[in-house]
């Protein structure tokens, strides 16, 4: 595995320092295997298991890497029913929460989540359930730490195991990378969780070390299993892009079966699902920009067999459990190895053979690589964002929405969670609880009719709070600050109320505009050295992940321009080195080796075309009285990057905007540069 003993420190106080009693119950073989038949069904361990198994219930921590559809989960699963006290599961997507709990309660495993979906109500049925034993497994989204009502609980509850999945995420290295994930080892130490059990399918050699690092654990404690899967067919077909569409065309009929086509842009997967739809495929596109349900039921056709082909962003795929399907093609680049690796993983999870088709070349790699730069702030606007902090903190309590705030600051939402979690990590912030800004409902049955349900305490509570709602037409808004202010009624009490209500179908409930709140270490936030101080060094941390992607990209080039086995270097990548040199069934061993292409653009312009394209920003950011754009905003608006200060301005209709979409960022950057000196 390539890691060494001598590597790691000291294990940490809270990784497995101590080794629970009740964890390190002796379990031989024979015990095992029965307990994995009565339990599950099953009759043998996956390549794996048996070994992370093994040290789980010797009472040490562990990291798992298996490939995408081996069996990572059962680890857990198996572990939580031999564990005296709860196993708490932090899972990135409430899509996988649910597939898993499906799974659990077949096997008649008590598992539950909390989670956005659940009322009140629902949520303190899961809370009692798991403070009375009944629930073995809880499952979380990270960010749900940030509620202190939930960390107050976690408090009051016995924790034998912490599972992290898509592990990989913890890691700044990694890719998919989650700022909240960092915090996961001081929420180790904090609710006293004597093991943790990290599992990813995707992770190099300095992903796993620092993974092990963050966690304190040893070589020994590092299980990996091999990463080829010998029924992947790889093949790079180098195809311009003028042809790419009539490529894709002929070699989707040339497959039988299920399959995912992946695109970077939304526009795209519409644009190229259309085009298939018109090649008589039964097609559908699939991205982020569609309304819930509709990609609920896009899924579940897709799932039954009723639409052969999605075309997709990277929005689907992860929690889709889908055996069969035989093909996964990349119309556009991945953004990353590793994202290719996880995208090619959902095909063939059957163990028959698929084939993963990357149709390639360097047009889209100027896309790819504005992503990463769109992702990174600038200085001025970390500068303004300590300075709202600085400015709106009373009695040391900040209160924030982040749509506002990522408006105000011209910072997109994933890189503003990042500077919140750095700023967490510094002890300059620390999330306390968040609460919905606004309440709206409307009455599915009559007022009065409601109120005769309830005895006369309740009574009076309810008229109370339905005397403070504003309603216009059908619809309500509750004043919780006047209904405290005249009667004294809690926040939380009225909220229990009004999810009651909606859980009985007496009322329609709507939420909107979370509000997270922080207390503040205003001291580290005191002087203009030291906003000025913490915006570089926050400012540097954004620059060198910047450089990190940047890098990473160039190696995803690399590896489809290869003159050797795509099969094995794909698993070297992610530190295999066990497979064979030449896997025979890849494009490089069939003999075609691509070299990828980039049609031709004419120079950038003068200064002067320069000048008049930016000029209608420049006008519209007046007329808002708004400062002037900065220099890397004026080159973003022409690389048509999407900015928040883009979509209050709307920029989309002005005629630069994206002019220079076919250019490199930097050289657009520099551009723009010299035409302000």
């Amino acid at each position: 595995m390539g890691l060494t003993t001598g590597f790691y420190m000291t294990p940490s106080p809270y990784s497995d320092a101590a080794t629970s009693e009740a964890a390190s119950k002796f379990f031989d073989q024979q015990t095992l295997y029965q307990l994995l038949q009565q339990q599950f069904g099953f009759t043998e361990f996956r390549e794996g298991q048996q070994a992370v198994i093994e040290t789980i219930l010797a009472g040490h921590s562990a990291l798992a890497i298996f490939p995408t559809g081996s069996g990572k989960s059962l680890c857990y699963q198996f572990c939580a029913q031999q564990l005296p006290n709860l196993t708490l599961v932090i899972s990135p997507l409430l899509a996988l929460m649910k597939d898993q709990l499906a799974f659990l309660a077949s096997k008649g495993i008590a598992a539950a989540s909390i989670d956005s979906s659940l009322t009140y109500d629902q949520t303190q049925q899961v809370m009692r359930d798991v403070r009375d034993q009944r629930t073995r497994i809880l499952m979380v989204s990270v960010e749900r730490f940030k509620n202190e009502r939930f960390r107050q609980f976690l408090k009051s509850v016995p924790i034998s195991l912490l599972v992290v999945d898509e592990a990989h995420c913890i890691s700044e290295w990694g890719h998919n990378f989650r700022p909240d994930y960092l915090k996961i080892p001081q929420y180790c130490q904090e609710f006293s969780i004597p093991q943790s059990l990290l599992l990813t399918a995707t992770a190099t050699e300095q992903v796993k070390l620092d993974m092990a690092k963050r966690f304190g654990l040893l070589a020994e404690q590092v299980i990996q299993t091999g990463f080829y899967r010998p029924n992947l067919d790889l093949s790079v077909v180098a195809v311009n892009q003028q042809q790419k569409l009539t490529q894709l065309a002929l070699t989707v009929k040339h497959y039988t079966g299920a399959g995912i086509v992946y695109v970077t842009l939304q526009q795209t997967a519409e644009d190229v699902a259309a085009h298939l739809i018109r090649q008589g495929i039964n097609a559908a596109a699939y991205h982020a920009g569609m309304e819930q349900t509709v990609r609920q039921h896009i899924q579940q056709q897709f799932m039954q067999n009723h639409i052969q082909v999605i075309v997709a962003t990277i929005a689907f795929g992860m929690g889709i459990d889908k055996s069969d399907i035989r093909f996964v093609i990349h119309f556009d680049l991945p953004k990353s190895i590793e994202n290719y690796s996880q995208e090619i993983g959902r095909a063939g999870r059957d163990g028959l053979l698929a084939h993963c088709v990357t149709l390639a070349n360097l047009d889209g790699l100027n896309t790819v690589e504005n992503f990463v730069y769109g992702d990174t702030p600038e200085a001025d606007n970390i500068g303004q964002l300590l300075g709202i902090i600085a400015s709106e903190t009373e009695n040391g309590r900040w209160e924030v929405q982040e749509t506002p705030l990522s408006t105000a600051c011209n910072i997109r939402s994933l890189p503003l969670k990042t500077l919140f979690v750095q700023l967490e990590l510094l002890g300059v912030i620390r999330p306390s609880y968040a609460y919905f800004a606004e309440f709206k409902y409307r009455f599915v049955e009559d007022q009065q009719a409601i109120l005769s349900r309830f005895n006369d305490q309740r009574q009076q509570f309810l008229s109370q709070v339905f005397a403070h709602t504003q309603f216009k037409k059908v619809w309500g808004q509750l004043d919780f600050d006047s209904l405290y202010q005249q009667h004294g009624c809690e926040r939380q009490r009225v909220v229990a109320a009004l999810d009651y209500l909606a859980e009985q179908n007496l009322i329609i409930l709507e939420t909107k505009k979370i509000t997270q709140v922080y207390d503040v270490q205003q001291q580290a936030l005191a002087t203009p050295q030291q906003l000025q101080q913490l915006t570089q060094q926050l400012s540097q941390y954004f620059s060198e992940n910047e450089h990190k992607e940047i890098v990473r990209i160039g190696k995803l080039v690399d590896f489809f321009e290869l003159d050797r086995c795509l099969s094995a270097n794909l698993a070297h990548y992610f530190d295999d080195h066990s497979v064979p040199q030449e896997c025979g069934h890849c494009s490089v061993c069939r003999g075609q080796i691509a070299v990828l292409s980039k049609q031709a653009v004419a120079p950038l312009p003068d200064s002067a075309t320069v000048t008049t394209l930016l000029e209608p920003l420049m006008l519209v950011a007046r007329a808002k009285s708004l400062p002037t754009p900065t220099i890397a905003t004026q080159a973003k608006f022409l690389a048509g990057m999407i900015m928040p200060m883009f979509s209050r301005l709307k920029v989309k209709q002005l005629d630069g905007f994206g002019r220079f979409s076919a250019y490199r960022y930097q050289d657009i950057l520099d551009t723009v540069k010299k035409v302000n000196s």
